[in-house]
């Protein structure tokens, strides 16, 4: 069960502080030969809201001055290993990061991904929510909605960042009524998300991408690791991260108000994130 918090940004400062005091450690991760010339932290990022701004034209949603500049800093070390964790497709994030070496993607909500220097992969998806989606997309494109809408692998998404609230408020009624009815039919989820709505396909979420990393890690116990999100969405992955490490791990809001949530800290971007950012790079 995910206990929700109101964190001060006193108590926000001092949790960050504290983890970086851990990262700090020379002793921390002993002499175990099993981490020799592996990375020893691992970073996860959401995208949008987190790394960049929110922006009506999706692919111009570009990350944050500076933001690039320092990711590249990091995946050039040796101690971090990246992750980006996102609801975009992973076509959509190699586009917009444009770094190279790219960090591990993984997108739609942990529906696919792409190791680091790797090959994108799709998880395949049960015919019967194959079959719901596209009935979605139907209705959505025979009601006007085309260009609102967004087709990724598990989930369809329809944005109305942008749009009045008379507008918005209209299309979020009519959609919760014609997608309500597919989702109930084809055991399909009806998410909102900071901005539109999604139908989604059950079973996976971004807590799945993190437990999936991890899993990864042959050698858990002095591993630290930090979730960074702004999203609703996001709470699956705070979930999954504090229940896999514990003390050893640091969820963080990232967004200019604070909202209720299971993080353990809050900063706003993007100086908040620069900051937090910089403070990871000069331990690496």
């Amino acid at each position: 069960m995910r206990t929700k918090t109101t964190i001060a940004p006193e108590q926000s400062a001092d949790r960050i502080d504290d983890f970086f005091r851990r990262m700090a450690e020379p002793s921390r991760m002993g002499t175990d030969p099993r981490m020799e010339g592996r990375p020893r932290c691992v970073l996860f990022l959401d995208y949008d809201g987190t790394l960049a701004p929110f922006r009506v034209a999706r692919l111009e949603a570009t990350p944050f001055p500076g933001v690039r500049r320092r990711l590249a800093r990091l995946l050039a070390g040796r101690s971090t290993r990246v992750v980006i964790v996102s609801g975009r497709t992973v076509d959509d994030l190699r586009y917009l990061l444009r770094l190279d070496p790219l960090p591990e993607l993984w997108g739609a909500h942990g529906w696919e991904h792409q190791p680091a220097g790797g090959e994108a992969r799709v998880l395949p998806l049960p015919e019967a929510a194959r079959n719901g989606l596209r009935e979605a997309e139907a209705w959505a494109r025979a009601g006007g909605l085309g260009e609102r809408l967004e087709r990724k692998p598990g989930c369809l998404a329809l944005h109305w960042r942008g749009l009045s609230p008379d507008v918005r408020d209209a299309m979020h009624d009519s959609v919760r009524a014609g997608w309500g009815a597919l989702a109930a039919a084809g055991g399909l989820e009806l998410t909102e998300f900071d901005g539109g709505i999604e139908l989604r396909v059950p079973g996976r979420d971004k807590g799945d991408a993190v437990r999936a990393v991890l899993e990864t890690i042959e050698w858990r116990e002095g591993v630290l690791a930090a979730f960074l999100g702004d999203d609703r969405t996001d709470e699956d992955a705070f979930a999954a991260l504090k229940q896999s490490l514990g003390e050893r791990a640091l969820n963080v809001l990232v967004r200019d108000q604070w909202r209720e949530s299971c993080a353990d800290a809050w900063l706003r971007p993007p100086a908040g994130l620069r900051r937090f950012l910089d403070r990871w790079i000069a331990l690496e």
